[in-house]
């Protein structure tokens, strides 16, 4: 039998899940796509239904081969890359959640980050994980599952019970659940956790103890590149290899080829995440970014990155659908904002969540302001696209600050909005380079797979794989430039301090 010609990388993503077939030139050769619910039952809270996400997966395995009429024996490694945070709880025994998954937007616990921070700040834990004390990440959802779901944490000190982000949950799924599944995770996602050091790259004792979390309940931490387990025997890809796990912004940045100090990608999704690559140098941050693992390959060293997130941006334009009807379909909002030279003076602020980097401000909340008789629809449009290039703008800044960049790469949903992009180059004054292939982050789980199973030499190979496909440069005058910045920071402070005790 010949040698299998493609891998699948399994994209679970905030809003859907995708399988996304690559060849060894990693072209892509067929998709399958599933959206999953949005549920909202109550203002700030943001869940997902882990058990729809597990059915979709499989949904979209059967897709992804059924369209490239390949079969298990075609694929030579599974690759598995997810939104980060998000935090799955379930029954080892059943298999089934405890609960629906707390998703890394939901900020229901605030109450718990601001006791945490009563003693020593929003940075107490900073120095061992890179990280702010944030509703963001998953230790403070892990803990109100336990307190708030009847009977969790006994459960959970008695060893029944599973903690996972959404690889995790995945990745058991995939490799037999209740029949021997593997519960693990990498490195990238353990380090957005508030429970992993990042210097060790293990569960911390001390970190665990100040969130009442039990260690029973946390996956084995593995590299980004290596094998897990292989597919059940019942499933369409049995026996194949699960072989690489990336959160999905640190699989964009390995899908961009970013294995070099000082690379940079920002990634247009949900939110939007500009990671700079800072080799395996811890790099700390005094500017409001985050330190991360950026990729650990099998045995190496791990490699680190900044970060900086954002975390509404592409989820503005599906709340301008959704929530108001201003568009019928995301694609639209081109169009509509082309119709205007301008924002009109109106500018929108979506911190329906707070604001994350660099800022990190859990009391803000959205705003449209600027508002006059003159402001249209079209306005609000391209208010809603330019806000994404600033709030990109200000995360630059902040990393200027530590790193020098001489160019932006791009990729996600929204690069193919090309009033974004060139508005994007003029505020930044820096070019913004789109890839050829934009869905990185499924190359990036791809990468890791391939390699642990040698479908790729290495990283020199994979670094002839990124071509570019377009680069804007900028064309927007100092003044006019600073004039905007002036005014969308003015903005930005109309946002803070809106959440009192009582609201």
């Amino acid at each position: 039998m010949a040698s299998p010609q493609y891998v699948i990388a399994i994209d679970q993503g905030t809003t859907s899940t995708r399988a996304i077939i690559l060849d060894h030139a990693s072209q892509i050769v067929s998709v399958g796509q599933t959206e999953h619910q949005q549920y909202f039952p109550h203002p700030g809270w943001v869940e997902h239904d882990a058990t729809e996400i597990w059915d979709n997966t499989r949904e979209v395995i059967g897709h992804a081969l059924g369209r490239a009429s390949l079969t298990r024996h075609d694929i030579a490694a599974v690759g598995i890359t997810n939104q980060r945070e998000t935090t799955v709880v379930w029954d080892r025994t059943t298999g089934k959640p405890i609960a629906p998954a707390i998703v890394w937007q939901d900020t229901r616990t605030q109450d718990m980050v601001d006791r945490l921070a009563a003693d020593g700040g929003s940075d107490r834990f900073a120095d061992r994980t890179g990280l702010p004390l944030a509703t963001y990440f998953s230790a403070t959802k892990i803990a109100w599952l336990l307190d708030h779901v009847d009977g969790a944490r006994e459960r959970a000190e008695a060893g029944e019970l599973a903690f996972g982000t959404t690889d995790s949950w995945v990745l058991w799924n995939l490799t037999g659940g209740t029949d021997g599944g593997v519960h693990m995770t990498d490195v990238t996602n353990a380090s957005r956790t508030l429970l992993m050091d990042l210097r060790t790259c293990q569960w911390n004792d001390e970190l665990l103890a100040a969130f009442d979390i039990p260690r029973s309940m946390l996956p084995e931490i593995g590299s980004s590149s290596q094998v897990y387990g292989t597919v059940h025997g019942s499933q369409l890809l049995r026996e194949t290899p699960v072989a690489g796990i990336l959160g999905d912004q640190q699989a964009a940045t390995f899908g961009q080829a970013g294995f070099s100090a000082g690379a940079a990608k920002n990634t247009y999704g949900t939110g939007c995440f500009v990671i700079v690559n800072t080799g395996t140098e811890i790099i700390r941050s005094d500017n409001g970014l985050i330190t991360t693992v950026a990729y650990q390959l099998g045995d190496d060293d791990p490699v680190y990155a900044l970060e900086g997130s954002i975390a509404v941006a592409g989820s503005l334009v599906q709340w301008l659908r959704d929530n108001l009807g201003l568009i019928g379909d995301a694609a639209e909002i081109e169009t509509l904002a082309e119709q205007v030279d301008d924002n009109g003076g109106a500018h929108l602020v979506p911190a329906f969540s707070g604001l994350y980097a660099p800022y990190w401000r859990p009391d803000a909340r959205g705003a449209l302001v600027g508002l006059t008789g003159f402001v249209t629809k079209a306005h609000i449009a391209r208010a809603a696209l330019e806000s994404t290039a600033f709030q990109t703008s200000d995360v630059l800044d902040a990393i200027s600050s530590d790193v020098t960049l001489t160019e932006l790469k791009v990729d996600g949903g929204m690069v193919a909005n090309e009033l974004l992009m060139q508005f994007q180059a003029d505020i930044l004054d820096i070019p913004v380079v789109r890839p050829a292939i934009i869905e990185t982050t499924a190359l990036g789980a791809g990468y890791a797979a391939g390699l642990a199973v040698g479908f790729w030499s290495g990283l020199d190979e994979l670094r002839e794989l990124w071509h570019e496909d377009k680069r804007w440069t900028p064309q927007m005058s100092s003044q006019e430039r600073e004039r905007r910045l002036r005014v969308w920071h003015k903005a930005v402070t109309r946002t803070f301090d809106w959440v009192d005790g009582d609201t």
